[in-house]
């Protein structure tokens, strides 16, 4: 069902997107590095976060990890992850599918700092067997996502 989110948020919103469904799975960066045929740092990897009042989603290049002490300075409290098993009631999206589309609820959109390296990178799609190739640029734009930095 989750793919099937992504795809209908897709033809609704009319984004210029095409979801590239695999064989093999793309649940990790390494794997959809290998599957894609890319660079780990080209995918990115879409972090679920809880906050005291609300759960986001940080956007980051493949091979880059949280900051805990940038984090707390821009959120004021310390990184937690959503567990594994609240992942698909928080987003939507299973473990390995993880992404800024198809979501089921609106959650805030950070992309990290680290992204803009790239011209385009390549985000899960909702299963861990898919994802979709997007130009930075239009990810920010199409995901209304904020800017910010909080990864190393």
């Amino acid at each position: 069902m989750t793919l099937e989110s992504v795809k209908k948020q897709i033809k609704e919103q009319n984004l210029d997107l095409k979801v590239v469904e695999m064989n093999e799975s793309t649940a990790t960066v390494e794997l959809a590095a290998n599957a894609l045929g890319v660079e780990p740092a080209r995918i990115a990897k879409t972090m679920a976060l809880r906050l005291k009042d609300r759960d986001i989603l940080i956007i980051a290049k493949g091979d880059v990890r949280i900051d805990n002490r940038r984090f707390k300075d821009r959120f004021n409290e310390k990184a937690k992850f959503i567990g594994a098993d609240e992942l698909l009631e928080a987003t939507g999206h299973p473990v390995g599918g993880v992404c800024p589309f198809g979501l089921n609820k609106p959650l805030d959109i950070y992309l990290d700092e680290s992204l803009k390296v790239f011209d385009y990178v390549y985000p899960a799609a909702g299963e861990p067997n898919t994802c979709l190739k997007i130009g930075v640029n239009y990810l920010a734009e199409v995901t209304s996502g904020e800017w910010i930095e909080v990864c190393k």
